[in-house]
């Protein structure tokens, strides 16, 4: 897996949906900018599904869930907040409130549990009461 090239493809699809969220239904562009983040997200799952979704059912066990590993695009949130440039000049984004795949499991019993895939570098996060807690699997 070309973990770049994961991190490039993660980022247009999340700037994307920051870009989608700062405007109206009723914007012209709506539509257009909405069909391209699915066309994204389609063309992400396509390329780097069946890794991460290997890495998911790792995961999924780790964390003791029968719940169904789901495409990668459904673990995106549907808000993310851009972080500071690092030295590089990349862009890392954190992810506020509850957002994610919600995960069951008796190991965190009563709790609610979600994962969320951030880039830079592209990781999966555990998210528990909305409260981002630990990167559970990083791409580097």
């Amino acid at each position: 897996m070309d973990l770049d090239k994961l991190d490039r493809d993660l980022t247009v699809i999340v700037e994307k949906r920051i870009e989608l969220s700062k405007i109206s239904y009723a914007d012209a562009n709506y539509d257009d900018l909405e069909e391209e983040l699915h066309d994204l997200e389609d063309d992400f799952n396509e390329e780097f599904g069946d890794e991460l979704e290997s890495e998911l059912e790792k995961i999924y066990a780790r964390l003791k869930s029968d719940n169904e590993v789901l495409l990668p695009s459904a673990y995106l949130a549907n808000s993310y907040v851009p972080m500071l440039p690092d030295a590089r000049g990349v862009v890392s984004y954190e992810v506020k409130g509850r957002e994610g795949v919600p995960i069951e499991s008796e190991q965190f019993d009563r709790q609610d549990v979600r994962l969320i895939i951030i880039p830079n570098p592209t990781r999966f996060v555990m998210q528990i009461n909305g409260v981002s807690l630990k990167d559970i699997w990083k791409s580097r």
